[in-house]
Protein backbone atom coordinates (compact mmCIF):
# COMPACT_ATOMS: atom_id res chain seq x y z
CA UNK A 1 0.00 0.00 0.00
CA UNK A 2 1.51 3.06 -0.51
CA UNK A 3 0.49 7.01 0.65
CA UNK A 4 -0.51 8.08 -2.52
CA UNK A 5 -4.17 7.96 -3.88
CA UNK A 6 -4.52 5.34 -6.66
CA UNK A 7 -5.50 7.30 -9.69
CA UNK A 8 -9.04 5.43 -9.70
CA UNK A 9 -9.78 6.98 -6.09
CA UNK A 10 -8.52 10.18 -7.02
CA UNK A 11 -11.39 10.16 -10.38
CA UNK A 12 -13.96 9.13 -8.19
CA UNK A 13 -13.59 12.34 -5.38
CA UNK A 14 -13.62 14.52 -8.37
CA UNK A 15 -16.89 12.86 -9.30
CA UNK A 16 -18.55 13.21 -6.04
CA UNK A 17 -17.97 16.08 -6.29
CA UNK A 18 -18.98 17.43 -9.26
CA UNK A 19 -22.05 14.33 -8.53
CA UNK A 20 -23.37 16.54 -5.49
CA UNK A 21 -23.66 19.86 -7.39
CA UNK A 22 -25.87 18.88 -10.24
CA UNK A 23 -27.95 22.38 -9.66
CA UNK A 24 -31.37 20.90 -9.08
CA UNK A 25 -31.90 20.07 -5.63
CA UNK A 26 -33.83 16.63 -7.06
CA UNK A 27 -30.89 15.47 -8.93
CA UNK A 28 -28.45 16.61 -6.19
CA UNK A 29 -30.28 13.98 -4.11
CA UNK A 30 -30.83 11.01 -6.65
CA UNK A 31 -27.10 11.68 -7.63
CA UNK A 32 -26.06 11.74 -3.64
CA UNK A 33 -28.15 8.76 -3.38
CA UNK A 34 -26.27 6.95 -5.92
CA UNK A 35 -22.59 7.98 -4.70
CA UNK A 36 -23.34 7.02 -1.12
CA UNK A 37 -24.21 3.20 -2.16
CA UNK A 38 -22.19 2.62 -5.34
CA UNK A 39 -19.58 4.92 -6.06
CA UNK A 40 -16.59 3.13 -4.03
CA UNK A 41 -16.96 0.49 -5.79
CA UNK A 42 -17.77 1.40 -9.62
CA UNK A 43 -15.42 -0.07 -12.03
CA UNK A 44 -12.95 2.12 -14.43
CA UNK A 45 -15.87 1.87 -17.01
CA UNK A 46 -18.94 2.43 -14.75
CA UNK A 47 -17.00 5.57 -13.70
CA UNK A 48 -17.04 6.51 -17.70
CA UNK A 49 -21.01 5.98 -17.78
CA UNK A 50 -21.63 8.11 -14.40
CA UNK A 51 -19.26 10.67 -15.66
CA UNK A 52 -20.90 10.75 -18.97
CA UNK A 53 -24.59 10.95 -17.19
CA UNK A 54 -23.30 13.85 -15.00
CA UNK A 55 -21.57 15.90 -17.56
CA UNK A 56 -22.95 15.46 -20.89
CA UNK A 57 -27.07 15.28 -19.93
CA UNK A 58 -29.00 18.38 -19.16
CA UNK A 59 -31.02 18.41 -16.01
CA UNK A 60 -34.10 17.98 -17.02
CA UNK A 61 -33.20 14.80 -19.33
CA UNK A 62 -31.43 13.36 -16.36
CA UNK A 63 -34.38 13.42 -14.22
CA UNK A 64 -36.64 12.23 -16.75
CA UNK A 65 -34.32 9.07 -17.49
CA UNK A 66 -33.70 8.62 -13.65
CA UNK A 67 -37.11 8.52 -12.31
CA UNK A 68 -38.25 6.44 -15.61
CA UNK A 69 -40.71 9.30 -17.19
CA UNK A 70 -38.68 8.94 -20.32
CA UNK A 71 -36.34 6.34 -21.93
CA UNK A 72 -33.32 7.30 -21.97
CA UNK A 73 -31.11 7.97 -25.23
CA UNK A 74 -29.41 4.28 -26.46
CA UNK A 75 -26.13 5.38 -25.39
CA UNK A 76 -26.94 6.56 -21.54
CA UNK A 77 -29.01 3.41 -21.19
CA UNK A 78 -26.45 1.85 -19.07
CA UNK A 79 -26.14 -0.21 -15.78
CA UNK A 80 -25.16 2.90 -14.07
CA UNK A 81 -28.47 4.51 -15.36
CA UNK A 82 -30.22 1.21 -14.13
CA UNK A 83 -28.96 1.57 -10.39
CA UNK A 84 -30.08 5.02 -10.05
CA UNK A 85 -33.46 4.38 -11.42
CA UNK A 86 -33.52 1.44 -8.90
CA UNK A 87 -32.38 3.58 -6.12
CA UNK A 88 -34.70 6.63 -7.21
CA UNK A 89 -37.76 4.41 -7.30
CA UNK A 90 -37.00 2.77 -3.78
Amino acid sequence: MTDSISELEMRRKKLQFRGGHRGTKENDILIGRFMDKHLATLTSEQLDAFEALIVDVPDADFFKWATRKEAAAEQYDTDVLHMIQNLSNA
